[in-house]
């Protein structure tokens, strides 16, 4: 969700224009609001008393909605995951008018210099946020991971609990974690390869203001422990998409590979980063091999993650096995109820399944209708970070037009090219006709418009 960070505070003016534009919203209304408080009031009367369990999150550190904590525990060779979601149901119920707000919504949207949030922050950083400073009440789901890093869904519970400790990324030491937290993403790590998963984590890109003045676009790759992190949820949200499959119910995660043209693409790109992509290696494989630590591998990761048609939500169908190609397995969003409004149905599923019990009507009827609402909020949020990488490449690039630049052709349609440049992670559009794909071309730069968030090369 956040694939942009601007620290320096260069693209504040054209990041304003980008909220006007986008329709981003700025606060919550007061009748939402007033909801909202009275909700994060209520006292929760059925739940499990779990606080003696030594459970713990670990995010950026300058996160407060916090929906994830664990605690993990030995059970023969298994481990087992205790991961607590933030039970965000106990305060949202359905079609009040914090609910309604949340279906306008659908996730919350993330620009590089902050968020509109899914739930007011009473509820989002409040009551719901598993933060150390009080017992919260969460739903815990007890994950079964083998030696071979299957997985199961052992057990789910509605239950208070009270966090140890609120651990960061860049600071958190392994004698801060439970003991199999590391041994849990290795497992998970060895599953994904067994299966020929190929899911691509492309690091986070920066605006660095240069000492000249000037910007650059700089990536961030990710920590090991932010790494190790996301295997507890990829175990967690496994688990529950298989319970929900074997129920004949619930709302999955699904994507198709990229065809044989984004395929080419690609291969194109990568050669114009000075990249070895052996022919005889297919895109699966050869992304399992990429670096999030180089930047021209990192520029690949980027490319990769926007070369299909997308990711997308599917209710379960009869006949119609639900799957993520680039997770090579079937798949569900589970761990994310404070940023993501279909997250909060499927922990409700999931949780009458795990106790035996008929998934409440109101939820398998929003199933049918989150796939429409939740592609559009996808949409939504795809078109704003595209729009802020647009503008960080106008202001790092503006000051520098006559200069020349290396290219390669990526693809070929109307007249136009796509292009890659050769040293830096831009990718454009040029007027040019006679270029093939994988053509190398050297472009000048005639306009850089932060403005407008435009950028135009011509073939020099």
């Amino acid at each position: 969700m956040k694939s942009l960070s601007d620290p320096s505070r260069a693209l504040s003016v054209g990041l304003a224009k980008i909220r006007t534009e986008f329709d981003v919203p700025d606060g919550f209304p007061s009748a939402v609001m007033a909801a909202a408080e009275a909700a994060a009031k209520r006292i929760p009367n059925a739940h499990a008393d779990r606080t003696a369990m030594p459970f713990v999150t670990l995010d950026p550190a300058s996160s407060t909605d916090l929906d994830q904590a664990f605690s993990i525990e030995e059970s023969g060779s298994d481990l087992l995951l205790h991961y607590a979601i933030a039970d965000v149901a106990w305060f949202v119920e359905d079609g009040d008018a914090v609910d309604l707000e949340a279906w306008a919504r659908g996730e919350t949207q993330y620009l590089p210099d902050g968020r509109a949030g899914l739930y007011p922050p009473v509820i989002a950083e409040g009551a719901a946020s598993l933060l150390p400073d009080g017992p919260r009440p969460a739903v815990v789901f007890t994950v079964r991971v083998a030696v071979d890093g299957a997985v199961k869904l052992d057990g789910a519970e509605r239950a208070i609990i009270q966090s140890r400790a609120k651990l960061a990324y860049d600071s958190v030491r392994a004698s801060d974690v439970p003991t199999g937290f590391a041994e849990i993403a290795r497992r998970m790590a060895t599953n994904e390869e067994r299966r020929g998963a190929s899911r691509v984590d492309p690091p986070e890109q920066e605006v660095q203001r240069l000492p000249d003045g000037t910007f650059q676009l700089a990536f961030r790759p990710q920590l090991q422990s932010e790494k190790d992190n996301a295997a507890l949820s990829l175990a967690a949200n496994m688990a529950i998409a298989d319970a929900m499959l074997a129920q004949r119910t619930g709302l999955f995660r699904v994507m198709a590979a990229p065809d044989a043209s984004a395929v080419q693409r690609l291969r194109n790109a990568a050669r114009a980063l000075g990249l070895s992509w052996p022919a005889s290696t297919n895109l699966r494989d050869y992304q399992r091999t990429l670096d999030a630590g180089n930047k021209q591998q990192a520029a690949l990761m980027l490319e990769i993650r926007h070369a299909g048609s997308g990711a997308s939500y599917q209710p379960f169908q009869d006949g119609v096995v639900p799957w993520h190609e680039a997770m090579a397995a079937t798949y569900a969003h589970a761990t994310a109820p404070l940023r993501r409004l279909a997250d909060r149905y499927v922990v409700r599923c999931a949780l009458a399944i795990a106790n035996g019990q008929p998934v409440p009507r109101t939820v398998t009827d929003a199933f049918a209708r989150l796939p429409k609402v939740m592609g559009r909020a996808d949409a939504r949020a795809s078109r704003i970070t595209h729009a802020a990488i647009d503008l960080a490449e106008a202001v790092m690039l503006k000051g520098r037009e006559g200069d020349t630049f290396k290219a390669v052709v990526t693809d070929v349609a109307d007249q136009r090219v796509r292009v890659q440049l050769c040293d830096m992670p831009i990718v454009a559009n040029v007027k040019a006709s006679g270029p093939s794909q994988g053509d190398g071309l050297r472009l000048r730069l005639v306009s850089a418009d932060p403005d407008q968030r435009s950028i135009v090369f011509e073939p020099a």
